[in-house]
Formats: structure tokens, C-alpha cells, sequence
């Protein structure tokens, strides 16, 4: 069946007590658990990023209804409180892992908050999350110099590699910023497909390098869930993250414009 359009759920952390640093972009266990099973009560499809990507590209038949559920970071909740609930549905789901912030030998301790281990993470991809790239440090990738941008995606995807025994195949973009120079790396580096922001529904007219996600916060209600996962009002839902987005871009690219001026002078 030909799907034209899918919606993509960012989450990042999924905790009772989140820290100061994740609390906006986190989602108290009981909504999660909540929010999992309107998915099932609504017939929805969970399927991964590298499924959804494989389709678009090749053709082959999608579920009726699919829905993609992403974490971003590699929080520890994700492992405590997100994977029982997906077992217990049997839904699969992506993870999108910053290999300096998850505990362990590569561990820069630049995380946020209470962080995954490599343990949890390979018990995470038993049980059918696929495993993919965040950068190293989680840096904004479009405001790095060529050598910088192609070691933080060279050094996650082999640190992935050698942790699990595959490399990854989907990326994440950090703080959903790309650019066009990003989106080649990213491809060069040997991701097949990659996830932005952009608080939009995923469309195969995006490309596979800028497949748009939608935003579960902890002030995410019940209602404004469904709508997400109905793909009903998306845009009005998230009309001023948008306006807030557009204006920050263009600072974005003064800046880039800036730093270039600066370096040939």
C-alpha cells in the first residue's frame, strides 16, 4: 500500500524526576505508557526509520497505518520504562545514540542526564530497537568546519559498529540542524537514511535525508496526542515551534555567512 505520509514521534527522555536540562523534552513513564496504547487502540503500525526509508526508496508495501517512534540522545528511562511498554505491545522503535554521552570507555561526560550503557543498549536492539547514529558529542553539525563535522559522524557510527557488531544505517541530526553540506557527509559517511525536526508529518517528497519529526513533550496531552499519531492539524499544533524555527535559521545562516567572510579575510 502506498503511504504518503507518516508521522515520526521524537522523544528524548522518558523519566519520573528528569533533570533541569531534560525536563521540557522529557515524558513522565505513565504518559508514555499512556501514549503507547492509543497507538495500539487506533490500529497504528509501529515500524523503524531504516523500514519506513527502505520502502519510500524501493517501493515495497508499507502497513496501512505506520507510525514511527524515535528517541533521540540514549537516555537510561528509554531502557528502564520505554522498553517494557514496547514489549508488552510488541512495537519495534528507533534509537538515535550520542556515542560520548552513553556510559562506558567513550563516556566524554558531557550528558545531559542519566544516560544508557552499552549493556542496556545492545538489549535494547534484542528486543527490536534499531540502533542508530547522533553524532559523537552532539554538536550542531552545521556550524562545524568540514574535518570536525566528518569525524563526529565517522567516530559515532563506528563506535556504534564495534559496540553492536553492525554499523548503523539511520542517522539523527542533532537538535534536528542540517544543511545541505551536512546531508552529503551524512550520506558519505554510509547512513542510508536520516531524521530532522521540522514538527511536520514525514512525506517520501522529503528525501531520505530530511525526513521531518514531531515533538512529545511532557506538556503533550492526551488529545494532542492523538491528533499527532492521526496526523490531524500538525501544522496549527506547532505553527509557533515553526515561527520560533525559522527565525532561529536565519540567524543561523547569518552566522555561517559571517564565519566564511571572516576566514578569507
Amino acid at each position: 500500500m502506498t503511504v504518503d505520509a507518516v508521522p515520526v514521534l521524537m522523544y528524548h527522555a522518558v523519566a519520573t524526576a528528569p533533570g533541569d536540562a531534560t525536563r521540557a523534552l522529557s515524558v513522565a513513564p505513565e504518559a508514555f505508557a499512556e501514549q503507547m496504547a492509543v497507538i495500539g487502540d487506533l490500529g497504528l503500525t509501529p515500524v523503524d526509520t531504516a523500514t519506513l526509508a527502505a520502502g519510500w526508496r524501493s517501493g515495497r508495501p508499507l502497513p496501512a497505518r505506520p507510525v514511527l517512534i524515535t528517541f533521540d540522545d540514549g537516555y537510561e528511562g528509554v531502557h528502564r520504562h520505554a522498553l517494557p511498554v514496547l514489549a508488552k505491545h510488541g512495537f519495534v522503535a528507533s534509537l538515535f545514540v550520542s556515542t560520548a554521552w552513553i556510559k562506558g570507555p567513550y563516556d566524554d561526560g558531557g550528558a545531559l542526564d542519566t544516560m544508557l550503557d552499552w549493556h542496556q543498549v545492545r538489549e535494547l536492539a534484542d528486543h527490536g530497537v534499531e540502533i542508530g547514529g547522533h553524532s559523537h558529542t552532539h554538536p550542531q553539525l552545521d556550524m562545524l568546519d568540514e574535518d570536525r563535522l566528518r569525524f563526529e559522524l565517522r567516530r559515532c557510527r563506528r563506535i556504534v559498529a564495534d559496540e553492536l557488531g553492525a554499523p548503523p544505517v539511520s542517522f539523527a541530526y542533532p537538535y534536528g540542524y542540517s544543511s545541505r553540506r551536512v546531508r552529503v557527509a551524512v550520506r558519505e559517511t554510509g547512513f542510508a537514511q536520516a531524521l530532522a525536526v521540522g514538527n511536520a508529518l514525514a512525506r517520501r517528497r522529503q528525501g531520505p535525508y530530511a525526513l521531518r519529526r514531531v515533538t512529545v513533550r511532557r506538556s503533550t496531552g492526551a488529545e494532542e496526542f492523538e491528533r499527532l499519531v492521526e496526523g490531524r492539524a500538525v501544522a496549527r499544533g506547532f505553527a509557533r515551534d515553526r515561527a520560533l524555527t525559522k527565525g532561529y535559521a536565519m540567524v543561523r545562516r547569518a552566522r555561517q555567512v559571517g564565519k566564511a567572510i571572516r576566514s578569507r579575510v
